[in-house]
């Protein structure tokens, strides 16, 4: 029976992608590994492997089509002795970026039409935790017919996914339990639910309010979408406080000054930002109970000190995860966040280089901003938000100098963080930027 390819999660959190581009094309003979085509995400483009192998019998969603959703079919697969007379599929929903994209899924429509529908290979499987099971629709359909259970398969396909072969060799035993339960289950969960907040303008009604004026629209790409969706959900469901101190930077500066003149042979300079990362990893190691990410129904405590550091890009950001940075060098820090930062600018990042990470940095500083308030990064329980340094007068027991004083606003998840252990670090994150010498101990 022909197989749907279906459009991969590439990340945990991509509920749809951009069919950016097919690198084979019908009637090629493909193998498991091969790469089939070019997947967009919010965050960046990845290529998508194949884990069964046949023919392409038919590409379902073509080149440049955006809003594609997850287990989406997008081509189908022949086995041996199958042929194009086989194939069943039925149409995605999709929305297209261009004409010739929507004009190639009508087309598809109307040859849909007059063909029976496919037998549905059903939805990703998952464990009994909650995780998903990596498994091939055609391994997902034989599994079905010989009454095993996937959670107690061992995948040989990439990155671990149940492939025809590992299910065929598996010998028949329980069949996963019926979700009889799903219905009641669901309903319960939605009577539960609170009602949703008031939305805000439609979109009709605000073009409506400016048909007099001359616009632009700027049509929302992933990356703003998942930005605007994410950050929208962040500030309505997180409980913020904001927690604010300043630094005197002048004993960072003339130590940075010392570091990077010994550092030039090797090619490195180090930034404001880099000592910002070191103090604070050390100071999340210094509050253990504040390294923490808000999981659902419990807190996780994390043991290494992983930060993310927010990165401007063309139309977004991302923040990518400086992992074990506690345990790291200036200079190893500063070489991998140019590295990081680099290929964030290029959406080269893969997703396990910017998802995770307990605490995140958000440094606008270099733009003059003296203080904000950042929004959390959901699991994140905290975020600075670094301003600029200014030259400022401050007291000094009797005297009135001028320093050179950073604003720090700690934005924190009180579900994680209390107050006083908010205040705890960042009263560590202050005292490593103000001695910053002891970092390297």
């Amino acid at each position: 029976m022909p197989t749907e390819i279906l459009m991969p999660a590439l990340s945990p959190t991509m509920e749809e992608g951009t069919l950016a581009k097919w690198l084979v094309k019908e009637g090629d003979e493909v193998k498991s590994g091969d790469i089939l085509a070019e997947i967009e995400t919010d965050k960046a483009t990845m290529e998508f492997e194949a884990v069964d192998e046949g023919k392409i019998g038919k590409i379902l969603i073509a080149e440049g089509t955006s809003g594609v959703a997850v287990n989406t079919a997008i081509a189908v697969l022949l086995e041996d002795g199958e042929s194009a007379d086989d194939i069943s599929a039925p149409k995605a929903d999709a929305k297209a970026d261009s004409a010739p994209a929507e004009a190639s899924r009508e087309v598809q429509g109307e040859a849909d039409r007059d063909i029976s529908p496919a037998k549905p290979s059903g939805p990703a499987p998952k464990a009994e935790d909650g995780s998903r099971i990596f498994a091939s629709p055609l391994a997902r359909r034989i599994a079905a017919d010989k009454g095993l259970d996937l959670s107690a398969i061992k995948g040989s396909g990439p990155r671990g996914r149940i492939v025809k072969a590992d299910v065929e060799n598996a010998k028949p035993g329980v069949a996963p339990a019926k979700a009889d339960a799903a219905p009641a289950a669901a309903q319960g969960a939605a009577a539960a639910a609170p009602a949703q907040a008031p939305k805000g303008l439609s979109t009709d009604a605000v073009i409506k309010m400016y048909a007099d004026r001359e616009t632009t629209e700027v049509q929302l790409d992933g990356m703003r979408r998942t930005i605007a969706a994410r950050l929208t959900e962040a500030k309505q469901t997180i409980p913020h406080f904001y927690l604010r101190r300043s630094a005197k930077l002048d004993a960072l500066m003339e130590f940075r000054a010392t570091l990077n003149k010994q550092l030039e042979g090797r090619g490195v300079k180090l930034s404001v930002n880099d000592f910002i990362i070191k103090a604070s990893a050390l100071a999340l190691q210094q509050v253990p109970d504040a390294n923490a990410v808000w999981a659902g129904d419990r807190i996780l405590k994390l043991t290494p000190s992983d930060v993310a550091v927010a990165v401007a890009i063309d139309g977004g950001l991302f923040t990518p995860v400086l992992k074990d940075a506690h345990q790291k060098t200036l200079s190893t820090l500063s070489t991998e966040m140019k590295d990081l930062a680099g290929r964030a600018k290029s959406k080269k990042l893969a997703p396990h280089e910017y998802q995770g990470g307990s605490f995140a940095i958000s440094n606008l500083g270099m733009f003059g901003i003296e203080n904000f308030d950042a929004v959390i990064n959901p699991p994140h329980g905290a975020i600075l938000a670094v301003g600029a340094g200014v030259k400022t007068p401050v007291v000094e027991g009797d005297q009135v100098v001028i320093r050179n004083v950073m604003s720090m606003t700690l934005s924190v998840d009180h579900r994680v963080i209390d107050g006083a252990m908010g205040a705890q670090l960042l009263e560590a994150i202050v005292a490593h930027l103000e001695n910053p010498i002891g970092m390297l101990a």
